[in-house]
This record gives structure tokens, sequence and C-alpha cells, in this order.
């Protein structure tokens, strides 16, 4: 077990998260939902779902539209990933000073700011780098093996999600670092929050949407796309933030999203099947 090192800026991994009356440890906020009946629900009416969208979105479609599907789903990725050590403390650590008014917004707007920038920055540099394993490939481009492939790695993840397989999950299960707030001043501590958390491989992997993007982004070929891939992942994931403009308890927060987290998975898994389904459909029309 990694020590934890409160005056690091390296992540390391997170303590046990307070929210209000509720205790969730780190390592009870996984990928996994185990076994739960609604996922016998759930997945046929996600495939049902996408089957249907298939049949009347045709493969002729799939050339303007796999694209903005792609980012769509990117960009719930986004959003889901807030469930997690990371997003938890990003909301939690990041908030204006009290007492909660205009005046201290104010006075928070440039750690909103350098969050924002830590984001752009640290999503530049995961374009940049799958930008080049992309022009390694000898073919790109959405076609049918390649909407196919993401279909088929999409319908994986998403039955991962419910528990039926195992996949692959590379992550490094680590938070970014509490002890920088002991450190720094709250704009700096944002910023190297934006920064970690832009890269999303550095800390907590909370979906599997990622390896979607990743790899959507790899076959793709084409430089534009991967930045709007990965501009969508991020922009879901910066979006949270944003709740610290209203004037509600961070405990309140916290706890709302700790008692959401099931169904945070459950969405997640739905998307997956979904998605999946259509690529899948798409490839093979």
């Amino acid at each position: 077990m990694a020590q934890h090192h409160h005056g690091s800026f390296i992540g390391y991994p997170g303590p046990q998260e307070h929210m209000g009356q509720l205790h969730i440890a780190d390592s009870t906020i996984t990928h996994a939902v185990g076994n739960w009946e609604k996922r016998w629900i759930l997945l046929p009416l996600s495939v049902g779902a996408g089957v249907l969208a298939g049949v009347l979105l045709p493969g002729s479609a799939a050339e303007s539209l796999a694209l903005p599907l792609l980012c769509l789903i990117a960009f719930i990725g986004g959003l889901l990933s807030t469930w997690s050590p990371c997003g938890y403390s990003s909301l939690s650590l990041l908030r204006p000073a009290e007492p909660y008014g205009l005046s201290s917004l104010i006075k928070w707007s440039p750690t909103l700011i350098a969050h924002a920038l830590g984001y752009l920055a640290g999503g530049l540099v995961l374009a940049l780098g799958l930008a080049a394993a992309s022009s390694l490939l000898p073919w790109t481009g959405f076609f049918g093996a390649t909407l196919a492939a993401l279909g088929i790695l999409s319908l994986a993840y998403g039955l991962h999600q419910l528990g039926f397989v195992r996949m692959p999950y590379p992550q490094r299960p680590c938070q970014v670092s509490h002890g920088a707030r002991l450190h720094l001043p709250i704009w700096r501590t944002g910023l190297l929050y934006g920064w970690q958390l832009g890269l999303n491989f550095v800390t907590y992997v909370r979906t599997p949407i990622l390896y979607l993007v990743v790899a959507a982004a790899i076959l793709s070929g084409s430089v534009a796309t991967v930045a709007l891939l990965i501009v969508s992942l991020n922009l879901g994931r910066f979006l949270p933030l944003l709740v610290n403009v209203l004037p509600v308890q961070d405990w309140t927060v916290q706890r709302w999203m700790a008692v959401q987290e099931q169904n945070a998975v459950r969405v997640d898994a739905s998307v997956l099947l979904f998605g999946g389904t259509m690529l899948l459909f798409w490839g093979l029309a």
C-alpha cells in the first residue's frame, strides 16, 4: 500500500471521503456494480434502443453521425467521471470562501479560470499523444470495420459495468494531491487539479467510456476529431465544478453524489450498450 504523503504534490491513494452522515472509502468506489436485478432490465432495454436507433438511422448516416454520437458519449463520460474520489475532491476543495455571496464568487473566479486552463493543458497533452499514436496506424477513419470494432469495445465495457464480463481497466488509482492545498494558493491548486484531471489517466478512471474515446480518437486518423473528442470529454468532466457557484452546502452535494453512485454506474452501462449497439449496427450495415 502506498504511503500518504500529504505534503507532496503527487497524487496518492485518497483518504475516506466524508459525505454528511455517509462515509465512502475510495476502495468501494469502483467501476463494477456487482450483481443487482436491474441489470437484467437495462441490458435488453439499452441494446434494444440501440437497434431501434440503428434501424431508424441506417448505415448511410454513419458517416455524418458517428462523430457526433461519439462526442456525446464522451461528454456523458466526462460528467460520470465526477463520481470518483478525484471528482469529490475537486468539488469540495475548490470552493469559494465563506460567507457565500457575490464578493466571494468574484474572489473565487481566478480559481475557476485556472482550473479550466489546467484542463485545457492536460487535454492538449492527451490529444497530442493520441494524434501521434493515430499517425502510426496503416489505416484510419470511421468506416465499417472501425465502427464495428468500436461498437464491440463499447458493448464489452457496458457488459463489464453490469458485472457480466471482466475487461481490462488500466488506471492509476490515486487522487490528485490534497497536500497541495496546504502549500499553494487555491487558484494554483485549481490549476494543478485541472492539469491532472485533464490528462485523465493519472488519477482514478471512473468510467470505461474513456477507453472508448481513446480508441475512437486513435482510429479516427484526424487531429480535428481527436481534439473534438477530448474537448467533449474534458468539458463534461469540468462542468460539475460549477455547482460551487450555487449556494449549496458541500456535504449536501457529496451526499447526493454518494446516494446516486449506483445510478451513475447504471447510466454508464446503458450509454455504453446503447452507443455500442448503434456503432456495431452501422459497422455491419
